[in-house]
């Protein structure tokens, strides 16, 4: 059995660089707030979301965020204030801003007072997606870990798993679960530690929802699986079969 975290930061431990990253969407529009949030979590982040600036700073008064995606305008002002007093409180946080300004001029205010990024509306949320995971690696290390367990690579820079080379169409809370689990192989994580970790604060505990994602996920993995319930306790990652190999 070979269980190898590669590319790790000099501060880094496992048990933090593996945490699911943790966005804050500000923005006022429900319907855009809505896709912006389905979509950020689809892909495996964890989402808190603020209509105002009042509730965006209350988040950050008591969360830590990867990233923060503002709408430049909301109902009680531009966003770019909240930006600058959080600059001024030494708040490094990524910051990028969403607007339907589209002037040299409105680009400009938005990096100087300390924004990391800019996107017009309408956009791609595809492009959106691939800035944001662009900010949570400036935000952390310069290259996140790929963990290696035989034959089973997880890429978290790349957001993909392989099997024995093979790509795995698995989606983002799917690839959260199996990095948790392989960040102790061979040792039981629990139900509560993977809610912890790769599902926010509007998770529902009470819920099978954790169940059925690693159901899908073993699924996805094929046979033999690696992944083993221990009823009533949570799920191990067996190194053994990791590989693939019978």
């Amino acid at each position: 059995m070979s269980v190898q975290p590669t590319q790790l930061g000099p501060d880094s431990t496992m048990s933090c660089t593996l945490e699911i990253v943790r966005i804050l969407v500000i923005e006022d529009d429900d319907d855009i707030r809505n896709a912006l949030e389905h979509s950020l979590r689809t892909d495996g982040f964890a989402v808190d979301n603020a209509a105002t600036i009042a509730e965006a700073d209350e988040f950050l008064s008591v969360n830590d965020y990867d990233t923060v995606v503002a709408d430049r305008m909301v109902p009680d002002g531009d966003t770019t204030e909240l930006v600058a007093a959080l600059r001024s409180r030494e708040v490094s946080v990524p910051v990028l801003f969403l607007t339907a300004r589209d002037s040299v001029e409105d680009r400009v205010d938005g990096f100087e007072v300390g924004g990391d990024d800019y996107l017009i509306k309408p956009f791609a949320m595809d492009e959106l997606i691939v800035r944001v995971r662009s900010l949570c690696r400036r935000r952390g290390s310069t290259s996140l870990p790929v963990l290696t367990i035989d034959g089973l690579e997880i890429d978290r820079s790349r957001a993909e798993v392989r099997r024995e080379g093979v790509l795995l169409p698995l989606t983002g809370k799917e690839r959260c679960i199996l990095t948790q689990l392989a960040a102790s192989p061979d040792q039981t994580v629990s139900r509560s530690d993977l809610i912890e970790h790769c599902w926010d604060e509007h998770h529902d505990p009470m819920s099978n929802v954790v169940d059925a994602h690693v159901a899908s996920l073993r699924r996805k993995l094929g046979q033999p699986n690696p992944v083993r319930t221990v009823r009533g306790v949570g799920f191990v990652l067996d190194s053994d079969v990791a590989s693939g190999s019978s």
